[in-house]
Parts: C-alpha cells; structure tokens; sequence
C-alpha cells in the first residue's frame, strides 16, 4: 500500500528525530544512564524499520521500460 505524502513526512520527521536523539545520547555520560545499550538498539532499530517502510514505498521502475 502506498503511503501518502504526509505520512513519508511523518515517516521521514521521525527518522530525523531518532537521528537527534541518538546524536543527544553519544554526547552524554552513559555510565548514568540506566540501560543506555538497550535503549540504543531500540533506536537502532526503529530507525532502520522506518528507513525500510520508506524505501517499500519506492515506486518500482517497470524493467520492461529500461530498453
């Protein structure tokens, strides 16, 4: 199913968020953090699942076009 464009907007907004937060955490001493690693591959992952939804909703080149 195709996304409309506000939910890429929405999509691609969140992205750049987990991006922020992942740039706020290596700033941080994570020795106070509680669970810092889990909360890493958290955003790891949310990152890279959002990233996916996006890159599905790629329209497909027709390989018979490509002559």
């Amino acid at each position: 199913m195709q996304l409309s464009r506000v939910e890429r907007e929405a999509i691609t907004d969140s992205v750049l968020k987990i991006e922020s937060i992942q740039a706020s955490l290596e700033q941080l001493d994570e020795a106070k953090i509680p669970e810092v690693g889990e909360i890493q591959n958290c955003l790891e992952l949310s990152d890279q699942k959002l990233r996916d939804v996006l890159k599905e909703d790629q329209p497909q080149a027709d390989p018979a076009s490509r002559v």
